[in-house]
């Protein structure tokens, strides 16, 4: 691992300074602060509706007239922010000629492809960590009171998975960079995928249960819930529907993953809201599932740039 923090640090170097970051941080910035300020307006007029506890947590869930929460911004915006990282990571330097020279110094191979990952993961990371920050500085100035303790351990866990998601595109897009030669085709390879999962996976689902389990007009109450079981597995393989229902169940407490799988399930289904392990608890197998998602993307790419022919 020779020469891993030098890569680390001039591709941290390049990526604070490059234009690609200033105007992604931007955009994300001020949709961020425009749907926080909106919902805090709109919270701050009927808080005495609202529990106290729960009310930063919904800074982040809930809509405010033409801007969607931040949480769902995110889940369909972060793929976008992982892809415009990776996509030209690797091929971009075989474009300039520069791999030889680059690893014909005193550096292995996979510490300079660690140390990309590891710059654009951490440029990433402190990216949605300040916005974070942005929106609770926002949220303590216009609600006029602090956060509370279990609030701050949810949007630190929002935070947490929030990273894992966008790890899980960017290792995407460092193996697509890998992959194609040319820069184009990485990033329509990248983006293509972000298509189809974010939006086609849904139409997919549906056609897929209608294939297996049609509904008429008279269907019967059995064949909904199967077509609608069916529709719900189908999703399943979708990381925006993971991490969908990952954070549902960290921002909002009393969401208890009510599904027709849940309810099959024939459990009984508690009315309070839960505390954060046992929010943890119902979306544990979709945590698991997206953090593996990113480590095998991750060790797909990282494999196959080790057998790659570097020589011009």
């Amino acid at each position: 691992m020779g020469g891993l923090w030098v890569v680390f640090w001039k591709e941290l170097n390049d990526n604070f300074s490059s234009r690609r970051f200033l105007i992604m941080f931007f955009i994300i910035c001020f949709v961020a602060i425009a749907s926080s300020y909106l919902s805090a307006q709109n919270l701050s007029t009927i808080l005495e509706q609202y529990p106290t506890e729960f009310v930063f947590l919904r800074l982040f869930v809930t809509p405010a007239e033409s801007f969607p929460s931040f949480a769902s911004f995110l889940m369909f915006f972060a793929p976008l922010l992982g892809v415009i990282f990776g996509f030209d990571a690797i091929n971009s330097e075989f474009s300039r000629r520069t791999v030889s020279r680059i690893l014909a110094q005193p550096l292995h191979r996979d510490s300079w492809i660690n140390g990309k990952f590891l710059a654009s993961f951490v440029t990433l990371a402190i990216m949605l960590t300040s916005i974070t920050v942005l929106i609770i500085g926002l949220g303590i100035a216009l609600l006029g009171f602090p956060p509370e303790i279990g609030e701050l351990g949810r949007i630190g866990l929002f935070l947490g998975v929030s990273i894992i998601y966008v790890g899980f595109w960017l290792a995407l897009g460092v193996l697509f960079s890998i992959l194609f030669d040319r820069t184009v085709s990485s990033a329509l390879a990248s983006i293509a995928v972000w298509i189809f999962f974010s939006f086609f996976m849904y139409m997919l689902a549906g056609v897929i249960a209608d294939r297996l389990v049609p509904l008429g007009p008279k269907a019967s109450m059995e064949a909904w819930v199967k077509h609608s079981y069916i529709k719900e597995v189908v999703l399943k393989f979708s990381p925006t529907t993971i991490f969908n229902e990952t954070i549902s169940a960290i921002l909002i407490p009393t969401y208890k993953g009510v599904g027709i799988i849940a309810l099959l399930s024939g459990e009984e289904i508690p009315t309070s809201p839960l505390s954060i392990g046992q929010s943890l608890l119902v979306v544990w197998p979709q945590l698991t599932i997206l953090i593996a998602m990113a480590l095998v993307c991750f060790a797909i790419s990282y494999a196959a740039f080790m057998r790659r022919e570097i020589r011009s």
